[in-house]
């Protein structure tokens, strides 16, 4: 099941949000399927947080209210993507189930009046779940409304109570084998750690000082387990009834607590949730940031944005409005890589709440809004693109992403604060995005053969697997751009010793490290070629490599900063401190250049974004994005999707979808 069969029920790419009707009464429904049919809205996500009403005792449900609602979408010519609401359980199950709620790492035990309390390894949450999902397929398996099932939403918070401390034993018990082995993996040996028995092993939780770094580490591969385990649970008793496609939204890009590629391997459509972090042209670079790793995750795949915020931009402890056109530009943006449509939260903003001021499709305001006019823009964009329903995205360069060493740069009793995981990969991700190229991810032990270049921006934990993987990519003709302090530790958070990084990747690079030096905060660090280097330093030798830059001044001075080596038919390039912006950005067009790995448009200014979706008969179709404030002419006049006309230049701020032959 793919999201071409959630396309083809829907005549076209998905256009919509979440609705929430249970907040609103008869005379705003009657309005909605009004303005629903305005914005040519054609799927909406239903029953996210609706588990009260749902079932407002346990056992006894009431599904009266919910089937008003689909027939009435249907009759309107609304898809439902219909969620389980086990995401916030209602006030009687936390009564009922006291222990189910979750703990932090202090020992507090949270009470209800939020979402997300509960415990995703207690025995009771997980039965309840499994029982409504049923519930719901049975019920709704096979309506003709229904397009997609939306497990739970946005998985996974963390929990460390006794439910958790229990399944995390099982959990090592298999991965480990043995109480000795576990000693091994987490060197217990330092501070009188070692454990005797299995009881005595805990969850990472509060403590007097420096957690066991292998311990954090493993929890947070045991809690990625236990929530899939958790949805495949739900995804199985949604099959048992319904042969429609299932899904649950991820949330990217900086929440970091499942393991992302494992999930989407269990997802028969892969989709998302996206708000972007800052304002401007960042948020621009973040909704490509965002897509470009969701179609990853999709493995190259058709995928689904599940939500955006339809006028809202997070800007620190601040929520700004979107600029006016950044709807239609973000929407586009997530559809010209790869997205199969674009889908808000939420439809209607609500009127009390927790998310009163969470922006909506249907702002306080009413229609008569510039976001609702926008919102129909999009709508009608969005409704002009069915013919790209299918197709897919090329892409000839890859920056790598793993779990182990996100979380691996999450431990307590790092050398220096400045290392951090999400600011690095999204940093690489912006400096081949400013360059108009698209990106793919990947993971160390993928096959990488296809990829002219890659960037391996914060690998400190690798394994031996990826290590050799990496080395093979050098070796069959690949370029390889490994950035500072990567390779430091094995799976097991275990430092490598005789210098860094892993032994192959040493051998495919030709240096190796012996020192790390990481800087003072305000400190910058100097290099020959006139670069600047912050955060960290290294202490290096070249075992082959050549040195390209030079550290200039302190106990560095004269020693390897920017290595390249030649290794089999490719190159592998070592860079040992982090650039700033601008070095960095030039360091990236270096290697597009001698990996041949160009733009997807060539001689677009700043600012203007192009993506090409294949389809697999031949057609291309050519998404242009202009974040700037000039028109911007096309090298040649092109049938325009979203005008129906032949577009000869690009307006400030405008979008383009170019049929090319």
């Amino acid at each position: 099941m793919t999201t071409r069969s959630i396309t083809d029920r829907l005549g076209g790419l998905a256009f919509g949000g979440d609705y929430n009707p249970e907040q609103w009464d008869e005379p705003v429904w009657k309005e909605d399927d009004t303005l629903m049919r305005k914005a040519r809205v054609n799927l909406v996500t239903v029953g996210v947080f609706s588990w009260a009403l749902l079932e407002p005792e346990e056992g006894r449900y009431d599904f009266a209210w919910l089937d008003a609602h689909i027939e009435r979408l249907h009759a309107n010519g609304v898809a439902v993507d219909l969620a389980t609401p086990t995401a916030s359980p209602p006030p009687w199950f936390t009564l009922t189930h006291p222990d189910a709620l979750p703990v932090t790492p202090d020992g507090t035990r949270l009470t209800h009046g939020s979402r997300d309390t509960y415990c995703l390894a207690a025995p009771a949450y997980r039965s309840a779940a499994r029982r409504i999902a049923s519930a719901l397929a049975e019920r709704y398996g096979h309506h003709p409304a229904l397009a997609l099932w939306h497990v739970h939403n946005e998985y996974a918070t963390l929990c460390y109570c006794e439910y958790a401390a229990a399944a995390f034993r099982e959990w090592l018990r298999a991965r480990h084998g043995s109480l000795d082995a576990l000693n091994e993996a987490w060197g217990t040996a330092f501070w009188s750690q070692r454990y005797t028995s299995w009881e005595q092993v805990l969850p990472p939780r509060a403590t007097q000082w420096h957690k066991n770094p292998g311990q954090t580490l493993d929890f947070r591969r045991f809690w990625s387990d236990e929530t899939i385990a958790a949805f495949r649970e739900q995804r199985d008793a949604i099959r048992a009834h319904s042969d429609r496609p299932v899904t649950t939204n991820l949330m990217l890009p900086a929440y970091q607590n499942l393991d992302l590629w494992a999930l989407a391997r269990e997802l028969d459509v892969v989709s998302s949730d996206h708000y972007p972090g800052s304002p401007g042209l960042d948020a621009a670079a973040d909704v490509a940031f965002h897509a470009d790793r969701v179609r990853s995750l999709a493995g190259g795949r058709p995928w689904l944005l599940m939500e955006q915020g339809t006028n809202t931009v997070y800007d620190g402890d601040r929520v700004l409005g979107k600029e006016p056109g950044e709807i239609l530009r973000h929407t586009l943006g997530h559809i010209a890589r790869g997205s199969e449509g674009a889908l808000f939260f939420q439809w209607r903003q609500s009127r009390a709440g927790a998310e009163t001021w969470h922006s909506a499709m249907v702002p306080h305001a009413g229609p008569d809004s510039r976001t609702f006019r926008e919102v129909t823009q999009a709508g009608e964009a969005v409704a002009r693109l069915g013919e790209l329903a299918g197709s897919t995205v090329d892409a000839s360069v890859a920056v790598l992403h793993d779990a182990d060493a996100w979380w691996a740069l999450s431990v307590d009793g790092l050398p220096s604060a400045g290392l951090g995981y999400h600011k690095e990969l999204s940093r690489a991700h912006r400096a081949l995005w400013d360059a108009g190229v698209t990106v793919d991810f990947a993971h160390p032990e993928h096959e990488l053969n296809r990829y002219a270049l890659v960037i391996a921006p914060a690998l400190f934990l690798l394994s031996d697997a990826g290590a050799e993987n990496l080395r093979r990519y050098v070796a069959g003709g690949g370029t390889l751009l490994v950035q500072h302090a990567s390779g430091c530790v094995d799976d097991r958070m275990q430092a490598r010793l005789g210098g860094y990084p892993a032994g192959p990747l040493r051998d495919a690079l030709g240096i190796r490290v012996e020192e790390h030096r990481p800087l003072r905060a305000d400190d910058r660090i100097a290099l020959s070629d006139g670069s600047l280097g912050t955060v960290w330093s290294e202490s290096l030798h070249t075992k082959g490599a050549e040195t390209l830059a030079a550290y200039t001044h302190g106990m560095l001075a004269g020693s390897p900063a920017l290595t390249r080596h030649r290794f089999g038919t490719g190159q592998g390039w070592y860079l040992s401190t982090r650039l700033d912006d601008a070095d960095y950005g030039a360091l990236v067009r270096r290697l597009l250049d001698e990996a041949g790995a160009g733009a997807e448009a060539p001689g677009l200014p700043g600012g203007v974004e192009a993506v090409t979706r294949h389809a697999p008969d031949g057609r291309r179709w050519q998404v242009l994005i202009n974040h700037g404030a000039d028109a911007v002419p096309l090298p040649e006049p092109v049938h325009d999707l979203l005008t129906d006309t032949t577009a000869h230049e690009l307006p400030p701020g405008g979008c383009a979808v170019l049929r090319r032959p």
